[in-house]
Order: structure tokens, then C-alpha cells, then sequence
């Protein structure tokens, strides 16, 4: 059996070297190594590939939060709200910006933001929202727009884990996450779903204004060579890592479906175990790209878990050990542990198993039964 990796990319890119060390060898060619022809092509291939009226590339998925923010024109003061069960990410721009964060509990079910935690923390001071789309799966979106909506809020979708996720609103309409809100932002960091070989990261807008105003917030505030018409920030996706995107962006249906049989497999695997719950999803929708496999380990050695299978080369992580309010830079006196009791609960039970486009059905055997050994 091939080594257990928790994202195995030098398998994937063995499949596409070839294109791979084309893209790369046109950067070298050509010497355009910011802002050449590689990102104009990515960004317009991501626009048609999301639906998206506008792509702003930009170094990477933390900077785009931030700029999407700042292109919203949000002051010091105005509060954001968010999820408590996420990566600091979210919460650090917010923080970098002088805004308030506001974090809310989530769902047990989706561990995304929930609706009625996010309702009751909306104040006077509310300018936006947050939502984040935990682990590849899409959050509740059509409940988002309607309170943010009802109180003229902002709603900045993080899809740094769910790129290439559908949402089906009520209606029945599809619509790619990242494509729903005001606007959005993903990373492209080598482990996410469509990931580079560095750092990298996009927003998505179909406002016409807004995109114009994050375009010169990503080049130093210029729109014209030395006319800072904005306040803005050096954040440009190279040349190499678009080309590596431009390789790999054809193939982000067929690396999300693989992630999704993997995913069935697991649950497959683990099904009515009284000491397993599974991540819910429907095997032939499409709104759970898994960018982590997460389950919840109740009532046993969930700690003791994840050393029995570090010792079995088995990796393994727990996303997240420590809610965000519980983290020292953000501890307010504003947030009480009885606010939390869903976030509570998770960081004591989650664990991530490995989960990529390559992972074989002998790997994942492995995986499970010993799993299954632990908890017998």
C-alpha cells in the first residue's frame, strides 16, 4: 500500500506534470512574472468557471477577506459577524481593520454559522456578515441574504474551503458558492481544493463598482502607474502560481467528485456506529466538495484516537482544538461559554481524517478499520 498522505499533491501533479511545466516553462519564457498573461487567462477562466461577473486575484486567501473588506468601505468600529468554529483568518482581517468581530455558535449538524445565533447578535453596529463554508460544505445561504437583506448588511462569503461547491437555493436555482453574497473570497494554498504551489488567493463580485474599487486596492491603491487613487496594499497572484492554477482549474470538477466518493466510502465504512457521526451529505449532490472529512467522536477517546492513528502512519488533525473566542488575541468580555455550547462540544469531538483526489480504496480500508479497531 502506497504511504498515507493527508493531501497527497505529488500524486495529482504526476497526472498533470506535462501541463503543469508547460504553464510554468511560459512564465520563464516570457519574464512576465507579475501580472502576465498566465493571471489575465486564470482570472478570466475562474470568472467563467464560477459565473462570476469579476475575479480579482490577489497573494493569498487571508488578504483577500481583507480586502474585501476594505474595498466595502467598513470603518473602525463597525461590527462583523462571523463563526466561532473556524480558522483565525476570519477573525484576524476583521481585527486588522479596526472592525469588531462578533462570533457566533454554529450548527451541530453543518458546524456552519447559525441562523439563529447570527440573528440575535445583530446590533445598530452590524455592517456585515461572514458566513463561513466549513470543510467544503455550502452554508445556509438563502436564510443569510434574507436577514442581511432585512438589516442593509453586507454578506462576505469565506470560500476558502468550498471552491467549486453548488448551493441550491429553495427555489431550486444553482449557484456556485462564492457567488451568492456581496462578495467573496477563497485561498488557493497548495492543500485547498484548487491549490497552487505557493500562496494565492481570489475575490469574486458581480458589482461592477466594487470590483473596480478591490482592483485598486490589490495594486497599491493604482488604477494609472504612480496615481494612488484608493488606500490599498501590494497583494498580486504571480505569474508561476497561476500558471500552476491554470493547469489545474479544468480538473476541479473531477478533484471535488473524487473527494465526494471517498467521502461516501467513509461513511460507508462507519455507518450506525454508536461512537461515529458522520459528516451529512447527499453522494449525488454537489453542494460538499470535502476539504476536510470531519467526523465527531462521542461518548469515547477521541484524543486517544488520534494517537493510535499517528502511530499507525496514519495522518490525522483536528480542525479546530481551540474556539476563537477562547484565543487569546481575541478574548472579550463581551462572549460567555454558555453562548458556545456547540463550538464547545466539537473542538472536544472533532477529528479530520486524510481526504484528497488521490486516496485509493485499499488506503481507505486502512484508514477505517482502523478506526473501527479503536472504538470496538
Amino acid at each position: 500500500m502506497k504511504k498515507i498522505q493527508m493531501v497527497d499533491l505529488k500524486s495529482q501533479y504526476e497526472k498533470i506534470k506535462d501541463t503543469v511545466n508547460a504553464s510554468i516553462q511560459e512564465v520563464l519564457d516570457t519574464n512576465a512574472y507579475i501580472n502576465g498573461p498566465q493571471v489575465h487567462a486564470f482570472q478570466k477562466s475562474l470568472e467563467d468557471y464560477l459565473g462570476a461577473k469579476h475575479v480579482i486575484p490577489c497573494a493569498n486567501g487571508t488578504d483577500a477577506l481583507q480586502i474585501a473588506m476594505m474595498g466595502l468601505g467598513l470603518k473602525p468600529g463597525d461590527e462583523v459577524i462571523t463563526a466561532d468554529f473556524t480558522f483565525a483568518a476570519t477573525v484576524e482581517v476583521i481585527a486588522l481593520l479596526q472592525l469588531t468581530p462578533v462570533l457566533v455558535d454554529v450548527d451541530m449538524d453543518s458546524m456552519n454559522i447559525s441562523i439563529e445565533a447570527l440573528k440575535k447578535a445583530i446590533t445598530p453596529k452590524t455592517k456585515a456578515i461572514v458566513p463561513v463554508h466549513l470543510f467544503g460544505l455550502a452554508a445556509n445561504m438563502d436564510a443569510i441574504m434574507e436577514i442581511a437583506k432585512e438589516h442593509n448588511l453586507y454578506v462576505i462569503e469565506d470560500n476558502a474551503q468550498a471552491i467549486g461547491a453548488n448551493y441550491t437555493s429553495k427555489d431550486g436555482s444553482k449557484k456556485k458558492v462564492g457567488t451568492i453574497g456581496h462578495v467573496a473570497a477563497t485561498s488557493f494554498f497548495p492543500s485547498k481544493n484548487l491549490g497552487c504551489y505557493g500562496d494565492g488567493g481570489a475575490i469574486f463580485t458581480n458589482d461592477d463598482a466594487l470590483a473596480h474599487t478591490l482592483r485598486g486596492i490589490v495594486n497599491h491603491g493604482m488604477y494609472v502607474r504612480y496615481h494612488h487613487d484608493v488606500v490599498g496594499v501590494n497583494s498580486r497572484l504571480d505569474s508561476i502560481q497561476a500558471g500552476v492554477l491554470n493547469a489545474k482549474l479544468p480538473h476541479l470538477d473531477q478533484y471535488n467528485k473524487a473527494r465526494r466518493e471517498a467521502a461516501a466510502k467513509y461513511n460507508a465504512a462507519f455507518a450506525n456506529h454508536k461512537n461515529i457521526v458522520v459528516p451529512s451529505f447527499d453522494s449525488n449532490g454537489d453542494d460538499h466538495v470535502f476539504h476536510q472529512y470531519t467526523l465527531r467522536i462521542i461518548n469515547a477517546d477521541r484524543n486517544g484516537l488520534l494517537d493510535y492513528l499517528q502511530s499507525k502512519q496514519i495522518p490525522c488533525a483536528i480542525y479546530y482544538p481551540i474556539p476563537l473566542h477562547s484565543q487569546k488575541a481575541y478574548l472579550d468580555a463581551r462572549y460567555k461559554e454558555e453562548d458556545f455550547p456547540v463550538t464547545n462540544q466539537l473542538v472536544q469531538e472533532v477529528i479530520s481524517l486524510p481526504m484528497h483526489t488521490e486516496l485509493e480504496d485499499e488506503q481507505i480500508k486502512f484508514i477505517t478499520d482502523s478506526v473501527l479497531e479503536f472504538l470496538q
